[in-house]
């Protein structure tokens, strides 16, 4: 440790006793004001002077005096002591304020481990923060954002900037061909569009995210998919196709039912398979509303803070688990 640092970390418990003796200019009622005996502060005094390398204070009579280099001192003293001050405040300020409610709309696949995970984060710190919350369609969240109804809302793929919104983006994972694992492609390293031209597809509805992800994979593809089942979300999407009733895309399951195959399920079960497409990918990511500076609610805000700044290393843990 280099010797500033070593004195400053000497002279910061210091602070407070030199700060008070500054304004008194009496050791008698630095102590009573502090609250300590008079040793204490005659003590803090000498390691001061012993550390700084010079005298701070000098006996006058019944008082004590302050010295040139305590005087050239004293200002900083205080400019720290209020600085460090206003921080506490500022959290104090904080933990009180922030008991309010944050209302957040997310898709479905969401619900399940990423929103928790970050609403954890955010109520460990806030614990009297509350949350209401709206699940839906992609569309659906981004409807509600617009209208006022949501102050967050978390979507894939994540809704462009504009003159009245911002977001941003928490993390990348792939999409894949999710079949049946007894389907000629589950053993297959990876598959193309082109390979499931002739199978029935289990989409997701119109104003879902993934089904516009799906659209631009298959108008790449140059080619529109027979449309067998629309479900609401990929639970039953991937129930679905676990029954043998046609092929999907989906992004990374991690350990969701059906995965593995046993006895007890019969005949059901799925396989993900990696997709040889440039666009077999999803970005996940926060929007909010632009805001006058000033009317952001407290909470909102911190959350919103936290998921920016935070976001993407709380989440990549999990993001590799389900990838893999």
């Amino acid at each position: 440790m280099e010797q500033d640092q070593k004195q400053l970390v000497q002279l910061l418990p210091l602070l407070p006793v030199l700060a008070e003796l500054g304004r008194t200019e009496h050791v008698t009622e630095t102590a009573e004001l502090l609250g300590v005996p008079q040793s204490t502060v005659s003590r803090a005094l000498a390691r001061a002077s012993a550390v700084v390398g010079t005298e701070l204070l000098v006996r006058d009579g019944r008082g004590v005096r302050l010295t040139p280099a305590a005087r050239t001192l004293l200002p900083y003293i205080e400019q720290a002591l209020t600085a460090f001050k206003a921080g506490l405040d500022l959290v104090r300020d904080e933990s009180d304020v922030v008991r309010g409610r944050i209302s957040l709309s997310f898709q479905h696949t969401f619900g399940e481990a990423a929103l928790p995970l970050l609403i954890s984060a955010f109520r460990t710190r806030h614990p009297g923060a509350a949350f209401t919350l709206s699940q839906g369609a992609r569309n659906a969240c981004l409807d509600e954002l617009a209208s006022g109804e949501s102050d967050l809302a978390l979507t894939a793929p994540v809704a462009p900037p504009g003159r009245n919104l911002s977001s941003a983006t928490l993390y990348r994972e792939p999409l894949r061909l999710v079949v049946h694992h007894s389907h000629p492609l589950a053993a297959q390293p990876s598959a193309r569009l082109a390979d499931i031209r002739a199978d029935p597809f289990v989409a997701l509805g119109p104003g879902y995210g993934m089904r516009s992800l799906t659209d631009a994979l298959f108008r790449e593809a140059g080619y529109r998919p027979r449309i067998a089942f629309e479900s609401q979300d990929s639970h039953t999407v991937r129930g679905l196709v676990s029954a043998g009733l046609g092929v999907s895309i989906l992004p990374p399951g991690g350990d969701a039912p059906g995965r593995t195959v046993s006895p007890e399920t019969g005949n059901l079960g799925w396989v993900e398979v990696p997709l040889d497409s440039a666009l077999a990918f999803r970005e996940v990511g926060l929007s909010w509303r632009r805001r006058k500076p000033g009317s952001e609610p407290v909470p909102v805000r911190l959350f919103r803070d936290l998921v920016v700044t935070e976001g993407p290393g709380l989440l990549a843990g999990l993001v590799r688990q389900r990838s893999r």
